[in-house]
């Protein structure tokens, strides 16, 4: 069974199926509601053959349901009927959560989204806890207010490095995770990784979106023509409070 992968951000929501060639994309922004989403997504998929998605909600998620709106798009998520929209089984994680599962090797690994805000989430021994660090308090704002984009674009990118250097060490440093992987549209301006960090990769998003649905064995891990539709997935399981190991 092919999975499409949903990936909604701040700025774009990115679209992949895993034997659907490249991945797409459209605009989002503060005006997109989730009817106008499920539309886009229906249009540019059109020719793609897929039964069930995976869908990255860029907020808090419980049970497959969005439990707040998010803060950089516009309203009516919380209570929308996804399944009902698309007429397919859906999965819904929080964005950065499936960021970090398709970037996961093993361990313990805290995963920080550089984009639109700061998404978070951290694995350990395979469950994935999503988490909300982007808005806890740092010097006179937020976490997100200095390492998100408004940040960069208030700050320039010399500034914006060193916040993002004192930002993963203090992470770092109350977290205690073995590795952090530094994902998002912005990571590519760093010219240099904190330590314990890599950069990671952007078909992550699409391979945790797949990797949602293999441990029931139900995404297709042979033949289409996308490059991802090869990818190993590792066994992942819902927990009972909407988390996955």
């Amino acid at each position: 069974m092919n999975v499409l992968a949903v990936d909604i951000g701040g700025s774009h929501v990115k679209v992949l199926a895993n034997g659907g060639g490249e991945p797409r994309q459209f605009e989002s922004g503060p005006a997109l509601g989730p009817k106008r989403m499920v539309l886009r997504v229906k249009q540019i998929t059109k020719d793609w053959n897929y039964r069930a998605l995976s869908i990255g909600y860029p907020g808090p998620v419980l049970r497959n349901r969005p439990v707040s709106e998010p803060h950089n798009l516009g309203l009516g998520w919380v209570g929308f009927d996804f399944e009902a929209a698309f007429g397919r089984p859906i999965k819904l994680i929080n964005d950065a959560a499936m960021q970090a599962l398709g970037s996961y090797r093993g361990g313990k690994m805290l995963f920080l989204g550089l984009g639109t805000g700061l998404g978070s989430a951290m694995i350990v021994s395979g469950i994935v806890e999503p988490m909300e660090l982007g808005h806890l308090p740092y010097k006179k704002r937020t976490y997100e207010d200095y390492v998100g984009q408004r940040g960069l674009d208030a700050n320039g990118k010399r500034k914006w490095r060193r916040f993002v250097t004192d930002v993963v060490d203090q992470l770092v440093r109350a977290l205690e995770p073995e590795e952090v992987v530094l994902g998002g549209g912005n990571v590519r301006h760093l010219t240099e990784l904190p330590p314990l960090c890599r950069m990671g990769n952007n078909s992550d998003a699409f391979l945790g979106g797949f990797r949602l649905w293999a441990h029931a064995g139900e995404a297709s891990q042979t033949g289409g023509t996308s490059k991802y539709a090869s990818m190993k997935y590792p066994r992942i399981q819902e927990q009972e409070n909407g988390s996955f190991s």
